[in-house]
């Protein structure tokens, strides 16, 4: 784990802290950033859509992996 020293405005943490329940204001700003990274991440993968062929049908794919017996 790193330490990081940042100033942030005292009403937007206070904030953070109760919407996140938190018990700390590392563990707020923690589930911020990982909520913000999952966030991106959920976008990027959005963007997909529609831009992605398969070619596997959708029983195959439930159902087709001969290595599950």
């Amino acid at each position: 784990m790193t330490r990081t020293t940042i100033t942030l405005p005292q009403d937007l943490l206070t904030e953070l802290m109760s919407l996140v329940s938190a018990r700390s204001k590392t563990e707020a700003v923690i589930n911020a950033i990982k909520d913000e990274i999952r966030l991106r991440k959920l976008e990027r993968i959005k963007s997909f859509a529609g831009t992605l062929e398969f070619t596997t049908e959708a029983e195959d794919l439930r159902h087709g992996d001969h290595r599950l017996g």
